[in-house]
């Protein structure tokens, strides 16, 4: 089995508060590392990142904290290169959801024929011109498809960073108020692969089946995006911005599992969990319980 490639990336940067920056803290607190290896992986831990907490942007509303999303994205993208090189499977622990920008300008170079599983409770196709909240965190997948700011679009070695086509959006929740109306008013022209929460729910592994099967035949590596507000908030509480009616955590799991499974995995970036909802670290303890036996599938 390829060696995994543990990264953490402390980063708040792109989200709406703090907390976010203590999540790969959480789990190591949780004995990820420990329990990989006692599950009989090949780990290679590359350590954390410099830690980058959100902070008001009064000057900016519409683009809080620009410089800092960019400046998170350009190290995680640099550490993807060493992990790479490294032959490691890299697992990038968050932290925000912008930081797969950067995992993606890292792969890319390597890697060109790319696929993206966004599993992901939203669908993040808002811009500085069209956002309410100014946060970045839900404009990401407007980034890597070439919209919004500029600097931050052109973060990688191409423009846009994936073709509309390469990418699977899974499990986006259109009963939880999340999506804004003008997001859906652009998502319904994207021309990227769609598999609404509505659709998937009970038969959340047999969709993951079916996407990689599609997926699998188009691209040469896929990179699986995997934010834990997907997960019921009723389930799993401790995320940045709770959703109602979404996947019973260990139907999220589920389908987490088949997509690490896939023979094409190149990489896997876990975003959004909040740390200060978990002070006693319970949640993380079960994420990090089902994680390693996720993974441990895949020997």
């Amino acid at each position: 089995m390829q060696k995994i490639g543990i990264v953490g990336v402390p980063s708040s940067a792109g989200a709406r508060k703090t907390g976010q920056e203590k999540a790969p803290r959480a789990y190591r607190n949780a004995n990820l590392i420990e329990r990989l290896h006692s599950a009989g992986l090949s780990v290679t831990d590359f350590g954390d990142l410099t830690e980058t907490l959100f902070r008001p942007d009064e000057q900016h509303p519409k683009s809080q904290n620009l410089q800092l999303v960019i400046e998170v994205a350009e190290r995680v993208a640099k550490q993807m290169e060493v992990v790479v090189r490294d032959n490691a499977l890299p697992i990038v622990l968050g932290g925000d959801c912008t930081i797969t920008l950067g995992v993606l300008a890292g792969l890319i170079p390597r890697m060109p024929n790319l696929g993206l599983v966004y599993f992901d409770g939203d669908i993040d196709l808002n811009t500085p011109d069209t956002t309410v909240s100014g946060i970045f965190d839900g404009m990401v997948m407007a980034h890597i498809i070439g919209k919004g700011v500029d600097a931050l679009a052109r973060i990688g070695p191409r423009y846009p960073l994936m073709a509309e086509e390469d990418i699977v959006m899974f499990g986006y929740n259109t009963e939880a108020g999340g999506i804004d109306e003008v997001e859906a008013q652009v998502f319904e022209q994207c021309r990227m692969t769609k598999y609404p929460l509505a659709q998937i729910r009970g038969t959340a592994k047999e969709a993951a089946k079916e996407v990689l099967a599609q997926l699998e035949n188009k691209v040469d590596s896929i990179l699986i995006h995997f934010d834990v507000d997907v997960i019921d908030s009723a389930d799993f509480p401790a995320v940045d911005v709770p959703h109602s009616h979404g996947l019973h955590f260990s139907e999220a799991m589920s389908a987490l599992e088949v997509f690490i499974a896939s023979r094409k995995l190149v990489g896997l970036v876990v975003t959004e969990f909040n740390a200060d909802y978990d002070a006693e670290g319970i949640q993380a303890r079960q994420f990090v319980d089902t994680f390693v036996k996720v993974l441990e599938k895949r020997r």
